[in-house]
């Protein structure tokens, strides 16, 4: 992985959003010797609250600023200076705006940018009743959360910026499996017949964006989703989930008889089925997948947690 210098200088990455994507982002390269500030919205009591997942400690240490918007907190030009490449992961609004278009675009385009990613998610495409979707499908988002997304992508292609979009789906890795709620019993196995989801691996996150930001600026396309090869039903990457952990699955529940007590966040997870195509990704931008599918990913991130168990139990040991 390579970001080179720009006019001379190192480049110098700043996180719009330290939380589970953006600080793995952010560590990984700090382990290539770049420099990386974070944003959060208060400063964390520890150090090590800055530490991703599986981290022993980064070549360079993550500099912290806050972004509160609601509170008036805001990094200046000085603490920006230099900064070329910015990822954004902060969702909008309560209005539905983007927050960092709203209070930082001025000084944003003051900085020699080289490249923004903007975090957005497969949401914009709306339901499509478990076909295929890929960069070339309109959009069409039925849940507000998703129609305010595609408000920001595009206030985004307005500002003037390099900005590169990435749609993801669902989000796992270590500490975002369902490994936990299946040892405290809390999992559910919910059947809807020909309901699938779209999942990506951070870590496939964090690959896919350094590997973009390599890329010379014509090869750049406008939108990129980031998903895996293998889009299936969440009862299948469940029971994958127990094989591994050796225990019992929780015993199946038909939608159609619990919809009507989920809350809606969880029901609007459910009420649209589509399958996001990596193509554009793989194929076209060349980028090779770490894990192509759930199966892959679980098995790491179960290895990584308790990697990361162990050390902990051994620092307390100490």
């Amino acid at each position: 992985m390579t970001v080179g210098d720009v006019n001379g200088r190192p480049a110098s990455v700043l996180v719009l959003g330290g939380g589970y994507s953006g600080l793995r982002f952010a560590q990984a390269l700090t382990e290539h010797a770049l420099p990386v500030a974070v944003t959060s919205r208060r400063q964390p009591a520890q150090p090590e609250a800055l530490t991703p997942w599986g981290s022993a400690g980064s070549a360079l240490p993550l500099r912290w600023l806050s972004f509160d918007p609601d509170n008036g907190a805001l990094p200046d030009a000085e603490a920006l200076d230099g900064i070329t490449h910015v990822l954004v992961t902060i969702p909008p609004d309560g209005q539905g705006k983007d927050p960092v278009l709203e209070h930082l675009a001025p000084l944003l385009a003051q900085l020699p940018l080289q490249w923004i990613g903007y975090l957005s998610t497969t949401g914009v495409y709306g339901d499509h009743g478990g076909r295929w979707v890929d960069e070339t499908t309109p959009p069409a988002p039925g849940a507000s959360r998703s129609r305010a997304r595609l408000a920001c992508e595009q206030a985004w292609d307005c500002s003037g910026l390099p900005v590169q979009i990435f749609r993801l789906p669902a989000i796992y890795g270590p500490g975002r499996c369902p490994f936990q709620n299946l040892l405290q019993g809390t999992s559910r196995l919910v059947h809807k017949p020909g309901q699938v989801f779209s999942r990506v691996h951070v870590d496939d996150i964090v690959g896919a964006l350094i590997h973009c930001i390599g890329l010379p600026p014509q090869r750049r396309p406008r939108i990129v989703n980031l998903s895996d090869d293998r889009p299936c039903p969440s009862t299948e990457s469940l029971g994958y989930a127990a094989h591994l952990l050796n225990c019992k699955l929780p015993a199946v529940e038909r939608f159609e008889d619990i919809c009507g007590g989920m809350s809606p966040m969880a029901l609007s997870f459910w009420v649209e089925n589509r399958r996001a195509s990596n193509h554009r990704l793989c194929h076209d931008l060349g980028y090779t997948l770490r894990y192509p599918s759930y199966r892959e990913g679980f098995r790491e991130a179960l290895a990584e947690e308790r990697r990361t168990a162990a050390r902990g139990n051994g620092d307390q040991a100490a």
